[in-house]
């Protein structure tokens, strides 16, 4: 679905002489988590006359950010009736719309996540790790152009790339924490079909099982595309670390990895589908020579190469 679409038609549902909140928006999409990602996508809104992205608010009543300059925003507002006073939406409350009609998309995705997880294996699913492919994507500020997405497939003994490839695909969802798939999978399909063999692992840059729902996005490509799969993820979004180990709710999720002595801030690493957490670790490390283990790294600079030459 293009939830950009979906949130602008929830925008302009709010009536006349009445404002909402970001987070009232993200609700409306059904997951609070969503807030920033609403805030994103008011201000890359295209056209503010037929998607009235000023009524949205901060849930203060604090009048918030605008592309078009604050003061323009304020001005649009006390076109509609609203008054503003020291940055702040007067009789806030009352004037406050939250009564979307919605479907939820949100809630139906976290849906499908739980229920794609149950079919995730942690076991060697292969008889040897032959070749690693690598994938990442890199965006253009505005959201409405192509997204670039490189894959880079390498040998696993010897570091050789065997293979690589790119690919353009305009996105139709925005960063959300936690729905990470949802954005790239588009893009990570496009570039897997083009491929000339199948590679035996795939690499994201992402989580695979260390992820509050088990399903990050190594995971969720790893089951739809059936083929075993490993998530290197550069920030700790959630969980605990223990030694080296990450977990969540006490249940281990994955590893913190360092390359060598000389890297001063690790990478967690965790199987996403089909693959062991042995294995997982065993791969990485056979294949890292800097801070992010180089199937990503050479296919982040391809994307950010290719993003470039547009």
């Amino acid at each position: 679905m293009n939830l950009f679409e979906y949130t602008y038609n929830l925008v302009r549902q709010i009536p006349p002489g009445r404002v909402s909140s970001y987070g009232a928006v993200a609700k409306a999409l059904g997951d609070i988590v969503a807030s920033r990602a609403v805030g994103r996508m008011m201000n890359q809104n295209p056209d503010a006359d037929t998607m009235p992205c000023y009524k949205i608010v901060h849930s203060d009543g604090r009048v918030g950010g605008f592309g078009l300059g604050v003061e323009d925003k304020i001005r649009r507002l006390s076109e509609d009736g609203i008054i503003v006073e020291d940055g702040k939406v007067v009789d806030f409350e009352k004037v406050l719309f939250t009564g979307f009609k919605t479907s939820y998309p949100l809630k139906k995705l976290r849906s499908e996540q739980i229920s794609l997880s149950k079919k995730i294996v942690l076991e060697d699913e292969f008889e040897e790790v032959k070749t690693v492919a690598g994938f990442d994507v890199a965006y253009p500020k505005n959201e409405f152009e192509p997204a670039s997405g490189a894959c880079v497939v390498m040998d696993h003994k010897t570091g050789e790339v065997l293979e690589e490839k790119t690919v353009f695909v305009k996105t139709s969802f925005p960063y959300i924490s936690t729905y990470l798939a949802y954005r790239e999978f588009p893009v990570i399909k496009k570039l897997f079909d083009s491929l000339s063999s199948e590679p035996t692992v795939l690499m994201f840059d992402g989580n695979g099982v260390f992820h509050p729902y088990g399903f990050g996005l190594a995971s969720h490509a790893g089951v739809l595309l059936d083929k075993p799969s490993i998530g290197v993820a550069k920030n700790l979004l959630y969980g605990e670390i223990d030694d080296a180990i990450v977990k969540i709710n006490n249940e281990k999720r994955g590893y913190v990895f360092y390359s060598s002595d000389k890297i001063r801030k690790p990478v967690f690493v965790s199987p996403g589908h089909k693959i062991s957490f042995e294995t997982t670790l065993e791969v990485v490390r056979r294949l890292s020579l800097y801070k992010v283990p180089e199937p990503i790294r050479k296919a982040h600079l391809l994307a950010k190469k290719t993003l470039l030459s547009l």
